[in-house]
């Protein structure tokens, strides 16, 4: 587990990361949300003992992760900046992880090069962007590690790539209960892949929530009577959002206590449809409701 309490850090003078407090669980895939300079890659490099924070506590399965060489075999991280020496192949590369991580499978990562199309003997300064971050994400996957950072996870990578290493990355957190932490400006990235996700927004988590709780406890409904209604007519309800058209009302609920379609079914409406909501939707309507403007903050 992950554990991060009152962590912060400033660059000259800035605070990037302001008593931050956040909670990772084991074998779950946690996505960290957040605009361009929100602190994302602060974050990872502090998790991974790379910075040094100016205030707070981090633990990695209850141990500090500054100098302590034992916990960070189990740790690997993938910045959004690749950083590859020019004469490297991806071969070489892989050796050169095989060096430092007791549990790194090279017949894995050639399993991976070869379900990627990935020449193991071309030099990597030569592939594409998306190709160079194909070859960082295998190198990684194949250490083994029991948590996995990736910044910017699928930055250059086309749909189908991404839909593939999504499904590796899955199979790998199932298999081996691996804890995988990635970062992105794009929510609709992290959508369909994470557990948990984690807003980050001026140094600080602003709102944290498993993924399925959220789809479950928040819907959208169309909605329509014999009779003429206003807003006042579902005061039972947490309407997040409410708006008329003609004699149809389109409601977001927030359904927390579960009860909510029960209470519009007793109504007898002409009109009673269910739609759904994406992850992103969800996010800007309980930005809304905590009186944030979502386009300020992603």
């Amino acid at each position: 587990m992950i554990k991060i309490e009152n962590l912060s850090k400033k660059y000259d003078k800035e605070n990037v990361l302001e008593n931050l407090n956040c909670t990772i669980k084991d074998g779950c895939i946690y996505g960290l949300v957040g605009a361009n300079g929100s602190g994302k890659s602060t974050l990872l490099r502090l998790i991974n003992g790379i910075f040094t924070p100016d205030k707070g506590i981090i633990c990695v399965d209850g141990e500090d992760v500054i100098d302590n060489a034992e916990i960070k075999q189990d740790m690997v991280f993938v910045p959004d900046d690749l950083f590859f020496y020019p004469s490297y192949t991806l071969l070489d590369m892989a050796k050169f992880y095989q060096a430092m991580y007791k549990k790194f499978d090279m017949e894995y990562l050639k399993e991976l090069a070869g379900i990627l199309k990935l020449d193991m003997h071309a030099k990597i300064n030569t592939f594409s962007k998306g190709m160079k971050r194909q070859c960082a994400l295998i190198c990684a996957i194949s250490t083994n590690a029991k948590y996995m950072f990736f910044d910017e996870t699928f930055d250059g990578l086309d749909p189908i790539i991404r839909s593939l290493v999504k499904k590796i990355l899955a199979k790998k957190m199932e298999e081996n209960n691996t804890t995988i932490v990635m970062t992105s400006h794009n929510l609709r990235e992290l959508e369909d892949i994470c557990d948990n996700l984690g807003l980050l927004y001026k140094g600080g988590i602003l709102f944290e929530s498993d993924t399925d709780k959220l789809k479950t406890t928040m819907f959208k409904v169309q909605i329509s009577f014999k009779e003429d209604f206003s807003k006042d007519k579902f005061k039972s309800l947490d309407i997040l959002n409410f708006k008329k058209s003609g004699s149809v009302a389109t409601l977001i609920i927030n359904d927390k206590k579960g009860n909510s379609k029960k209470i519009l079914e007793k109504m007898n409406p002409l009109i009673l449809d269910y739609l759904p909501l994406t992850l992103e939707e969800i996010f800007i309507y309980e930005m809304e409701a905590l009186g944030y403007e979502f386009k300020e903050i992603i």
